[in-house]
């Protein structure tokens, strides 16, 4: 018990170090991609620093539900991939100490992050919203930093164009300046030329002020005449003159009570209460809009098009009695023949009455539908922020499931291979998330299941490769897949033969001459019995017999495996000349009579895989050869052995 609660302690120590690392790491990046995102809203704008370290605290904060699951699951990569690697993870199983159990003080420690995160999406995550975006907002609309540049228009004072030839930095006066005043317009603009100038604030930081020296203005007077061709102006020399111009530039916070009323503000008792009020009021105005929609009548094709309705037109298109609820009968009548009934001057103003009032109605519908859509779009947002409290949580979880089966399956420990894993998989769940997120947002898909679809994903991951870990079972065995992809591609392998350093038993020559000698002969009676190239139909019906052919390969095994046993270095090294032999599908596609017929019929399918095929064996009888011809060669070195 003692050791138990020792091995649980190790296991911590070496998970909280990586896990407090990696957070901080993957935190750092995703908030880098956070000031690359809003660079522009925040440079050139004079903000302090303390501004901008408060605005980077809230996003880091608000970055956390993206960076604690890609921690946790590198986390977990490298410190099941160190165990492995150092053989840790191997000496605790054979103290009889199962996988889970070496788990399982990192899933309760975990299961604590999961609710912490939980709690921690509901309480504080919204609070650090509200603070981040009212900041990101109200930099936004902060003036920038007045910085006139030499040679160039500077536009960034709103209704004014200031233009500066030579700056002074010592003295900070400006040379050959011109104004441009557009704030009235284009048409009433105000010019004004200065030898020199000095710039400066108001004391409140509010208005630009401008002492101008030895200077012309002109000022464009069109509001005093609107009437007249001839635009009257007027023309001023000054040889000092003073002007403010209105420039704000403090920075003011925006109030957050705007902010804290979006879905980004709010808990789930918040998001629960708005998303019903929003809901009883969709329902609401929907039996509104279906009953007005039963108690609307249509104007009647004459004269009178007041659109009213519980009259009886003249044509009889339509009646719809005042009673609430109980349409009367409708007359029904052929409608071409009563405008053809009319003259070419009614059926004019029938046809302009019937296309004001679709036009008219569809407005209305378009209207009310968009209304519709906003409020149902409103309740979407509220459930998908409602959501986002759970899947958190379920992610810290998913992933922990899925890094430390990995770790212990990969057996590799440090930064390098664990890294790469945990960004494809995290790229997955990534992906999955976001369109799951943008389908739910527009309404394509029900937000839940938008939502959990990454959960729905990785869930079965997780549980495939925990099962797999506890089985020792080799998922990321690289030969296997390699061996897997060879056979279903038709390539061939080539024999891989090392001398024994210490021979135990001996080979009897006899013996190995003898096995040779029938290795040969089923070798010579398969070629013999395959001598011509299959036709198509008999490369579907039949093909090559695949007993035989793996008859002949674990044959040339064994007979390879019993020769390395000879003292003779010529012998064991003319082994590597026996091909490996192996039943690949290729050589007989189909083992269902149907599926062969099938395959025959669908020829633009069929025809390629049959030609595939014949390379296919035309190679295994090349390999056959090659095995009679290393017969022929190993025969004749044993017996000068003999002799």
């Amino acid at each position: 018990m003692r050791i138990i609660k020792r091995l649980n302690l190790f296991i911590l120590k070496s998970f909280l170090p990586l896990f407090a690392m990696t957070f901080f790491i993957v935190l750092f990046i995703v908030l880098m991609q956070f000031l690359w995102k809003y660079i522009d809203d925040l440079v050139g704008k004079g903000l302090s620093m303390g501004v901008l370290g408060e605005l980077f605290f809230y996003a880091a904060v608000s970055m956390v539900p993206m960076a604690l699951p890609l921690a946790i699951l590198l986390a977990s990569l490298m410190t099941f991939g160190n165990f492995g690697e150092k053989f840790e993870l191997t000496a605790m199983k054979a103290s009889g100490i199962s996988l889970l159990k070496v788990m399982r003080p990192l899933i309760i420690f975990i299961g604590f992050i999961a609710v912490g995160a939980f709690f921690f999406q509901n309480d504080v995550l919204p609070k650090a919203q509200v603070k981040m975006w009212t900041l990101l907002f109200s930099m936004r609309q902060k003036s920038p930093e007045l910085e006139i540049p030499e040679g160039t228009f500077y536009d960034q004072i709103p209704g004014y164009n200031l233009f500066v030839k030579h700056k002074d930095k010592e003295t900070g006066m400006l040379y050959d300046m011109m104004i441009y005043d557009i704030s009235r317009g284009g048409d009433n603009a105000t010019i004004l030329l200065s030898d020199s100038a000095r710039l400066a604030f108001t004391p409140d930081m509010r208005y630009l002020y401008l002492h101008l020296f030895t200077g012309e203005q002109f000022e464009n007077l069109r509001d005093q005449s609107n009437l007249d061709r001839n635009v009257p102006f007027r023309r001023e020399t000054f040889k000092d003159k003073e002007v403010l111009i209105k420039f704000d530039a403090n920075f003011n916070r925006l109030d957050e009570d705007g902010m804290r009323r979006q879905y980004v503000g709010k808990n789930i008792a918040e998001l629960r209460a708005t998303i019903d009020s929003v809901g009883r009021r969709v329902d609401s105005i929907g039996r509104n809009y279906a009953a007005e929609l039963r108690h609307t009548s249509f104007p009647a094709l004459r004269g009178d098009q007041s659109g009213s309705g519980d009259t009886q037109s003249k044509s009889g298109i339509s009646e719809v009695s005042g009673k609430k609820d109980k349409p009367s009968a409708v007359k029904e009548v052929n409608i071409d023949s009563l405008i053809t009934s009319l003259d070419a001057q009614r059926q004019a103003a029938v046809f302009d009455a019937a296309k004001n009032l679709s036009r008219r109605r569809s407005g209305e519908l378009q209207f009310r539908a968009d209304d519709m859509a906003a409020e149902k779009k409103t309740i979407r947002r509220h459930e998908i922020e409602l959501l986002k409290k759970y899947t958190l949580s379920v992610a810290c979880l998913v992933f922990f499931f899925i890094g430390a089966p990995l770790g212990a399956i990969i057996r590799k420990g440090g930064l390098g291979t664990p890294l790469v894993i945990s960004v494809l998989l995290f790229l997955v769940y990534y992906i999955f998330d976001n369109t799951g997120y943008k389908m739910a947002r527009d309404g394509h898909w029900p937000v839940w299941f938008g939502m959990w679809l990454s959960s729905f994903i990785l869930i079965p991951l997780g549980c495939y490769v925990t099962i797999k870990a506890m089985n020792d079972s080799s998922v990321f065995d690289r030969d296997r897949y390699v061996n897997f992809f060879n056979r279903l591609l038709g390539r061939r392998q080539a024999r891989s033969v090392r001398a024994k350093e210490v021979i135990i038993n001996d080979i009897s020559v006899d013996e190995a001459i003898k096995r040779l000698g029938g290795l040969k002969e089923d070798v010579v009676a398969f070629l013999t019995r395959y001598s011509r190239r299959q036709s198509y139909f008999d490369y579907w019906i039949k093909g090559y017999d695949m007993n035989d052919i793996r008859r002949i390969g674990v044959t040339t095994d064994d007979e390879v495996e019993y020769l390395t046993d000879c003292r003779d270095p010529f012998v064991v090294n003319k082994l590597t000349e026996f091909p490996v032999i192996a039943p690949l599908w290729v050589y007989a596609p189909s083992k269902h009579k149907w599926l062969s017929y099938l395959m025959i019929v669908i020829f633009p399918i069929g025809i390629p895989v049959w030609l595939f095929g014949l390379d296919a064996q035309s190679k295994l009888k090349g390999d056959m050869r090659r095995v009679v011809a290393a017969c022929d060669v190993e025969t004749e070195l044993l017996q000068k052995m003999q002799s």
